[in-house]
């Protein structure tokens, strides 16, 4: 760690553990896919909702100086869809497997996905995400129709990222209903299941003081993704003196989100310098396995 002339801690590296990237075909033209994806069509159909291309990614990470991100894939309901995009971040964590690591996106209801999950973990694929029941029709409080994708993501060790719902405040294009007490019915269910629980759970690290609650999360950790526009950056070391430090993944939500701006107020959100290694990057690489864990940087 470094500290900068305000008396910012600045890490040794940074993980962004949330980012998207599309298909060159979705971002060269996304009218058809706002068309055949009526998730994508509410979430994307503004004009100025933002895609990008890795080569733009890499680019926002080298002005914000992040060493790596971890790419997701969209949560199409169409299975198919589902396999083109992972065919794509397959390739991009091909050609630049040094900076991106990527998530494969399956539907979790599909009977196919089993299968994907392991084909797409033999490509490289760090976990599946970013999953969402609205876009993708299934119910988290349903759990049962979830269990073959389940189990094959547990027999491989893989984690499930998954998108989260505040049950109050404002509305905002993609929010969706994924809140915390159906999240709660899923991991009750499947206790064994690593889980990312992405934009702070939807507020499931603030119920941590309910001992159930503190149960049923042991095995879940949160992103941050999209904060700017979901609470006051002190949510950063309120949740990490509710859940631990260990349990937070910095993550911008890029393209939504800009990567540098949004690093700066991480680091300026009044966290422990104690703990800013572990939640800029150490959680995000014991998490997802990622290199720098076996870089010559230890544990």
């Amino acid at each position: 760690m470094t500290e900068t002339d305000a008396g910012i801690i600045r890490p040794s590296r940074v993980i962004d553990a949330h980012t998207h990237l599309f298909p060159e075909e979705v971002v060269r033209d996304r009218a058809p896919f706002l068309a055949r994806d009526a998730w994508f069509g509410e979430t994307f159909g503004h004009p100025k909702a933002t895609t990008a291309t890795a080569d733009e990614l890499i680019a926002s990470m080298d002005r914000a100086g992040i060493a790596r991100s971890v790419v997701c894939g969209w949560p199409w309901r169409d299975p198919g869809l589902c396999r083109m995009h992972n065919d794509d971040l397959a390739e991009v964590g091909r050609r630049h497997g040094d900076r991106l690591s990527w998530m494969a996106i399956v539907n979790p209801t599909d009977p196919g996905a089993p299968a994907e999950v392991a084909r797409c973990a033999a490509l490289g694929a760090v976990a599946i995400g970013e999953l969402n029941a609205d876009g993708q029709g299934f119910q988290w409080e349903n759990p049962s129709a979830l269990a073959p994708f389940v189990e094959a993501c547990v027999a491989l060790n893989v984690p499930i990222h998954l998108h989260a719902s505040e049950p109050v405040g404002h509305q905002y294009p993609g929010k969706g209903t994924a809140t915390p007490a159906k999240l709660l019915r899923f991991l009750e269910t499947f206790p064994e299941v690593r889980v990312v629980a992405a934009h702070w759970g939807g507020g499931l690290p603030f119920y941590e003081l309910m001992p159930e609650v503190a149960r049923a999360t042991q095995n879940v950790v949160y992103d941050s993704g999209a904060s700017t526009y979901l609470y006051t950056f002190d949510v950063f070391p309120i949740v990490a003196r509710l859940a631990g430090e260990g349990r937070i993944l910095f993550g911008s939500d890029y393209p939504v989100l800009k990567q540098t701006s949004f690093l700066k107020r991480f680091l300026a959100s009044g966290i422990d310098p104690e703990h800013v290694e572990a939640m800029a990057w150490r959680n995000a690489a014991r998490w997802f396995h990622l290199p720098e864990l076996t870089e010559g940087v230890s544990e």
